[in-house]
Parts: structure tokens; sequence; C-alpha cells
């Protein structure tokens, strides 16, 4: 074989092989950093982190959400951990399947010891069902959660049934009356599981308060929801993020396809200040 094709083979061998080398130092790395967070808090610590993951030496982007896989991995690790061992667990992401968000939501609540929930960035969705679970709710100033009412489709159920309420169930045809019964039961299973998460946490009546609002449509599905609007609405969330939180999401990255769209020099910044002028005193 010619040196020409040697190389050649070897560039190949390497592509497909380099992104392989990097996820397992990845891997590594975020193995370190959450044991060393274990270390300092004396807690399990579990990540629930959804990015688009890059898959294969072609580096193709799946968008991730909340799965049954998901919930499986994670009660698997709440078995594992003493009931006299907090839990803390880093949550990113955009939602996902209810069921499995409730399963989470449901296992935390019912740990003995303490339950933290960290939102470096945002938990949406089923990401804040799974956080109204925890004991205390901590985020980032700026990170956020949303409201948790059911969708069927594309469709939030508040809508579909709003829609039969204004144009009256006689001049809707039977399958949009089909998804307004199913909405109907949606909405209340979600509202009574939200209540159940919280009515622990805060007067009963206060705790269907919250309940209506996050699950009945109050707002879009997208909307919102900063620390400080939770803090009104009474959640118990804290901005007291941890350094190692934030450490820990830096070994998560996007997946680059092309020019990053967002660039800077990775170092803290401090504002220069001037030395005061030598002028002559009169």
């Amino acid at each position: 074989m010619d040196p020409i094709s040697i190389v050649f083979w070897l560039f190949i061998i390497f592509s497909m092989l380099s992104p392989y080398m990097q996820q397992q130092t990845l891997v590594s790395a975020r193995t370190r950093k959450i044991a060393e967070m274990e270390r300092k808090r004396k807690s399990r610590v579990i990540t629930l982190i959804h990015r688009q993951e890059a898959i294969s030496f072609l580096g193709v982007p799946l968008s991730r959400f909340i799965t049954v896989d998901d919930s499986e991995h994670v009660l698997r690790a709440i078995r594992m951990t003493d009931d006299q061992t907090p839990i803390d667990l880093v949550i990113h992401t955009p939602g996902g399947l209810v069921l499995a968000a409730e399963q989470i939501a449901r296992a935390l609540k019912k740990h003995p010891a303490k339950v933290t929930v960290f939102v470096p960035h945002y938990a949406m969705s089923g990401g804040t069902l799974i956080a109204l679970g925890a004991d205390e709710i901590v985020m980032d100033e700026h990170a956020v959660l949303g409201p948790v009412d059911p969708q069927l489709g594309q469709y939030p159920a508040a809508s579909v049934l709003k829609a039969v309420e204004e144009k009256g169930a006689a001049k809707v045809d039977d399958q949009t009356l089909i998804y307004a019964d199913i909405s109907r039961k949606a909405l209340k299973q979600v509202r009574d599981f939200v209540f159940d998460l919280l009515k622990d946490k805060m007067p009963e009546e206060k705790a269907g308060e919250v309940a209506d609002v996050l699950s009945q449509g109050t707002w879009t599905h997208d909307y919102p929801i900063f620390a400080e609007d939770a803090k009104k609405l009474g959640l118990p969330v804290s901005t007291e993020m941890p350094k190692e939180v934030y450490d820990l999401m830096e070994l998560y990255p996007q997946p680059q396809m092309g020019r990053p769209s967002v660039q800077y020099v990775p170092t803290p910044h401090q504002r220069e200040v001037s030395p005061p002028s030598k002028r002559p005193k009169a």
C-alpha cells in the first residue's frame, strides 16, 4: 500500500473514532464533577439534562425530551439512595412525556431526606412537574419554569375545551367532541397531581390555587415563570445556585454543526478603573 493510501485510511479511522473519544472524555469529566459535588454536599447527585446530542461519526443531532427510559434511570438512582441521604437533581429540559415526569416527581416527593432540584437554565412543562416534587427548587436568577397544562397533539387541552364551549357542542364534529372529553379528563388529572405535590408545602387552599394556575391553561404552554414569579406563587424557590452546578452544565455542550452563534472570551471581566489624573494644585 502506498503512503498516500495509508494516510487516507488513517484519516478515515481517526475521523470515525474522534467523536467517540471526545464523548468518552466528556463522560469521565462529568462523572468526576458529579462525584465532587456529592462529596461537597453529602448527597446523591442525579442529572436530567436534555440537549441535542451528536450521534455517530456523522454528528447527526437529535432533540431529546423526558422519556420512560429517563424515568427508569432516575427511579433506579433514587432506589439506590439511602433514606437519610439527600438527593440533588440537576435538570435542564424542555419537557416530555407526562407519565415519565409524574413518576419521577412522585418518587422525589416520597424520598424521606431533603430533595433539591437545581434549574440552571430551564425546566419547562414536565420539567416543572418534576421540580414541584422537590422540597426546594434552586433556580438561576434568569432560569425559568413553565406551565404544566396538558397538550393534545399540537393543541392545549384548555383551548380545545374553550373552542367547544364557544362554538357549542352541536356545531362541532364527533372527533372534536372526543378531544374535548379527553381534554377535560387530562386537565383534572394533572390538576389533581400538582395539588398532591404541593399540599404538604403550603396550605391546601393555596395549593389548589397554584395547581389551577399552573395546570388549567392560564398562560400559553411556553410562558416563562422566572424565579421571582415562582416565589410569588408560593413555591419553595431559592436563587442560591452553587458554582458546581454551572461547572457541571459546562460539561454538557450543545454540539455545533457550524459556526457558533454566540462567542466570547470565557474569562471573568471587571471594569477597568482609570487612575486619577494628577493635576497641579492651585
